[in-house]
């Protein structure tokens, strides 16, 4: 059944890329010498720094939990303007560096507090299952030093850090396929894959505030509500619309906008709440699909505008060698987000 989904979803993908080859691109690869995706974009110090996964060409098989996105470390890279220089400020962190980890560093974020910047990253344990470690450094740049363990409690991927105003950060996270989310019921691991069936409630994104230490959670847990215009859950049906992968949270106007991939129908969408916890009410579209597989993306104000950083495939048209780019995003005066066609 997984193999048939699959199937049909990258016969989808392969005619969305072929649809988008034909069109121009609204914006430009930041970075060629090298490949990359899945950007988190912050402001520190002034600059932007950008945080994403790290492609490589691997011998590792492909398979429908994604073995041949064999990433094993991570660049940073900064600029002082949306159209400037963009620096590659060399390997921030290594695999052969994370003790407990044993493959796949996958899309990772950062954050800052009290002169420490903090890194999350997914990383496959020895045993196989998706965890999220935390590493540090006095430097955005790093180079960043890996904690021993996993965080306690972590699983699945696409880990994304909100701070809120009044200087309370939260961890969200989850990914299904390769991410590994269905395999938990709660927080307990089951070791199979149960997916939802159609008619049921689609799988939700996990949040957790983190503790003064920031390499902890402080609470249990929690599910993220994404529900309808009618205040009922998503289902597994809504494929435009249902949580995926890639969660990430910005604040704008009072409102918590949480923003994520619809995975094999490759949107970003989003949705709006009053509390980092949500509910979260399913308002629309921020990207329609890009070239590639994946869709992944981060918001982030810089210098009075806001931007959307992202990624496609245009340096190679292969779906496991990606390349971030970044373009305006532009908030309506009732708050909506104007959707964005990444080709022309």
């Amino acid at each position: 059944m997984q193999l048939k989904y699959v199937g049909i979803s990258l016969l989808l993908a392969a005619a969305l890329t072929g649809q988008a080859q034909k069109k121009t691109p609204i914006s430009q690869p930041l970075v060629s010498h090298l490949f990359t995706a899945d950007p988190s974009a912050h402001v520190f110090n002034g600059k932007i720094y950008i945080y994403p996964s790290h492609d490589i060409e691997s011998d590792t098989k492909r398979d429908d939990d994604g073995g041949h996105f064999d990433m094993k470390d991570y660049h940073v890279f900064s600029m002082g303007a949306i159209d400037g220089k963009v620096t590659d400020h060399g390997v921030a962190l290594d695999i052969k560096d994370v003790p407990w980890v044993s493959r796949q560093l996958w899309a990772p974020d950062a954050e800052f507090k009290n002169g420490t910047y903090y890194l999350y990253f997914p990383a496959k344990d020895k045993e196989d299952i998706f965890r999220i470690g935390v590493a540090t450094s006095k430097k955005p740049e790093g180079p960043f030093v890996a904690e021993k363990e996993p965080i306690k409690g972590s699983y699945s991927i696409d880990p994304s850090v909100f701070k809120d105003t009044n200087g309370s950060y939260y961890l969200y996270f989850g990914g299904i396929w390769g991410g590994q989310l269905q395999r938990w019921k709660g927080n307990t691991y089951l070791g199979k894959t149960d997916y939802p069936k159609k008619g049921e409630t689609a799988l939700l994104p996990r949040v957790a505030k983190l503790s003064a230490d920031m390499k902890s959670f402080a609470e249990e847990v929690k599910e993220v509500k994404i529900l309808d215009e009618n205040g009922k859950l998503l289902m597994e049906d809504d494929k435009d619309k249902r949580f995926f992968e890639a969660a990430w949270v910005h604040k704008y106007n009072g409102k918590y906008y949480f923003s994520y991939s619809t995975g094999d129908t490759h949107n970003i969408a989003y949705a709006v709440g009053d509390t980092p916890y949500g509910p979260f009410t399913y308002k629309g579209i921020v990207l329609k699909p890009v070239q590639g597989w994946t869709n992944h993306h981060s918001i982030v104000e810089f210098k009075g505008k806001w931007y959307l950083f992202y990624h496609d495939v245009q340096l190679t048209g292969k779906t496991h060698l990606r390349n971030i780019k970044v373009t305006e995003l532009k908030h309506n005066s009732d708050g909506s987000i104007q959707t964005i066609e990444p080709y022309k």
